[in-house]
């Protein structure tokens, strides 16, 4: 197993140059400072997930929705029986248009003697008791509208709906039980918020701490970064390792949660060197690259390889930085070959 901290890796600078053969693709190679990871496994959550409860005591009439539905924010996904709460919000509208109708009611009556009193015709006691009567109207009205602000939540808990967009998972309930309040009725997660759960060992918590760096592989073989990284501030007794969360960019499409993928978390920075995998030649059981001299010809390397990372490969040994090597191992193979055979 490589150590990055031992480790040169080559970037790879266009330079189209050539050999002999003036068609073959070259590129010279130099150093860079490149990241130093090391590597986790980790388990896709959903950030937004759980079990919705019943608000309320009452025969389930409809279960829309079965496991694996996917269903928008809002949609409906239980009803209860309602026969109860529609006589509350009944009640509370009538009681509501009364209120409005005293209010009306007793605002005339008070403009009426406020008119009175200033021709001297009521008294200071009967204007009193006119704003009196006016101000309980008002007081009534406020009751009332928020006796109906709760009878309609009332209704609306006989109606549960997803608070999010997302897959249903399990569903506990079926049409005709009767639920109590605290029961579970449906139970599901969110695709679109994903994130990535791991143990990391206590070595490596401060540099992670300090870099705030990981790079998810994914199952398709690329890799996305995230910058967004908890680090829970305890470790855990039996395995003195930290739990470290990674938000997972939104719009990944076949990631779901449980799924194990690796974690790369940037530990550090090394001048390091890269080629490209394709430029990789396999003879018999060697494994190397066509190298370019500066006077323009031909020879083959032998390599020792790292990590692969993105279509490109790590150099351990045989290359240095300044080098050029040929892109096209078939085509280097060829010009070799007619480079030997000229005198």
């Amino acid at each position: 197993m490589w150590k990055p901290r031992h480790l040169l890796w080559i970037l790879l600078l266009p330079a189209s140059l050539a050999a002999e053969d003036s068609t073959l693709a070259t590129q010279r190679v130099e150093t860079q400072t490149l990241p130093i990871e090391r590597r986790f496994d980790g388990i896709v959550e959903a950030v937004h997930q759980g079990t919705l409860s019943s608000q309320v005591s009452g025969r389930i009439e409809e279960v829309l929705f079965d496991v694996d539905d996917f269903v928008e924010a809002g949609t409906l996904l239980v009803r209860f029986r309602d026969l109860d709460q529609q006589a509350g919000v009944s009640r509370a509208q009538a009681g509501l248009r009364e209120a409005e109708a005293r209010v009306r009611e007793t605002g005339a009556e008070l403009q009426r003697f406020q008119q009175l009193f200033g021709e001297n015709l009521v008294s200071r006691a009967g204007l009193d008791r006119a704003e009196a009567e006016a101000k309980a109207a008002q007081a009534r009205l406020k009751a009332a509208r928020a006796g109906l602000s709760q009878a309609e939540e009332q209704l609306e808990h006989t109606r549960v709906r997803a608070p999010y967009s997302g897959i249903v998972t399990q569903r506990h309930v079926e049409p005709g039980e009767t639920a109590n309040i605290g029961q579970a009725l449906m139970s599901g997660l969110s695709l679109d918020r994903l994130r990535l759960s791991t143990q990391v060992p206590q070595t490596y918590i401060e540099a992670i701490r300090r870099h705030q760096t990981a790079r998810i592989e994914l199952p398709d073989g690329a890799s996305v970064e995230s910058r967004d990284v908890t680090l829970f501030p305890y470790a855990e007794a039996g395995s003195h390792s930290f739990r470290v969360r990674v938000r997972l960019p939104e719009g990944l499409a076949g990631l779901y949660p449980g799924m194990l993928l690796k974690t790369a978390f940037t530990v550090g920075e090394a001048e390091q060197l890269l080629i490209p995998l394709s430029s990789v030649a396999l003879r018999s059981e060697l494994t190397g690259v066509y190298v370019q001299d500066a006077d323009g010809r031909l020879h083959f390397r032998q390599l020792r390889l790292g990590e692969r990372r993105n279509g490109e490969v790590a150099v351990l040994a045989g290359l240095s930085a300044g080098e050029t090597i040929a892109l096209d191992p078939i085509a280097a193979g060829i010009a070799l070959k007619q480079q030997r055979s000229q005198p």
